[in-house]
């Protein structure tokens, strides 16, 4: 009476698929906590409202940082509350779990997942990295002796990854992702404007006039915040070409990781790539211009997956359905 479930334990969001079921759970990987007592509040989309917005003795924690966990204690919470919230404790027997990680996490992060997954009451955890279930989400038929190549932009970490014959042939993991495109935004602003503002607002900056591309979108946002120099709430209008400006650096190391990956490719596979395409995957992948300007800066095409968001969950569905097949290490 087990079932498999599949987890992507994402920096920004945690999604779980259940076998037979799909996928179930969308949340935020929050956890709020009174700070006395260490007594949870919330969890998931509950929590993340709360975000930069509680008194002093209630803390709204992000418990994995740049792809990895930061606080294992309370990522065990978050586990437990999520796997439960998807009928848990109705399963007769414990789960066996299937969870993504970035390609190159230490033998102590592994640990220290496989150590969550266990605690939270996964009957058996195998561990598979974030590229390879992105690519198989996102339709990719890995097995062949072909090359796919696939960039995965995530919360913390972006993974770039050439596969063939179900195998990863090269691979990039970079910490430079989601976060680091709000916090970009944020020193931007402070820097230019003297104005401070949050994550939640940076989110909203990037999503809703974001661009990567010279002479991309034109639009503008009035964002409030506090004003450094008064210290009194400010309003300010930015334009898409700010936000472009601020996105610069980071977007940069996206495209030199991607490179460095194509560089290290054997020449059969790179002419595969050629054919094929790359794919973008993530949420990062829907960040207005960046598909163009990996076209431009690669020279080999460049398409965004159907539902971005949700490939490497999907990725950990067919996994969980094959999983003789695909999954050579078990924790």
């Amino acid at each position: 009476m087990s079932k498999d479930i599949g987890i992507d334990l994402g920096t920004a969001n945690v999604l779980i698929h259940v076998k037979g079921k799909g996928v179930v759970l969308d949340e935020p990987s929050v956890v709020t906590i009174e700070s006395d007592t260490k007594r949870v509040l919330a969890v998931g989309e509950d929590a993340r409202r709360m975000v930069g917005r509680t008194p002093g003795n209630i803390v709204a924690i992000r418990p994995l940082k740049d792809g990895v966990i930061a606080d294992f204690e309370i990522t065990e919470t978050m586990l437990k509350y999520f796997i439960n919230r998807v009928g848990g404790k109705n399963w007769y027997s414990h789960p066996r779990i299937l969870i993504c990680a970035p390609t190159n996490i230490t033998s102590v992060e592994q640990k220290a997942i496989r150590e969550a997954a266990e605690r939270s009451g996964a009957k058996e955890v195998y561990l598979e990295e974030e590229p390879k279930a992105a690519a198989i989400g996102a339709g990719m038929d890995i097995f062949e002796p072909s090359g796919n190549m696939v960039v995965d932009i995530g919360g913390g970490t972006t993974d770039v990854a050439v596969l063939s014959m179900g195998d990863i042939v090269t691979a990039s993991s970079i910490k430079m992702a989601g976060d680091k495109f709000d916090a970009a935004i944020i020193r931007y602003i402070k820097t230019k404007y003297k104005l401070l503002i949050g994550e939640r607002t940076a989110e909203d900056i990037k999503i809703g006039i974001g661009t990567v591309r010279p002479g991309g979108r034109q639009a503008e946002l009035d964002i409030r915040g506090r004003d450094m120099v008064s210290g009194l709430p400010l309003t300010v209008t930015i334009s898409s070409s700010e936000v472009q400006e601020a996105l610069w650096e980071p977007v940069s190391s996206i495209v030199a990781a991607a490179k460095s990956v194509l560089e290290r490719t054997p020449p059969e596979l790179s002419a595969d790539i050629i054919d094929r395409g790359v794919i973008l995957t993530g949420g990062g992948a829907l960040l207005n211009g960046l598909d163009e300007l990996l076209a431009e800066e690669l020279r080999v095409p460049v398409v965004i997956a159907e539902d971005p968001m949700h490939c490497v969950v999907k990725g950990t569905g067919l996994m969980l359905d094959n999983l003789d097949r695909v999954i050579k290490k078990k924790f």
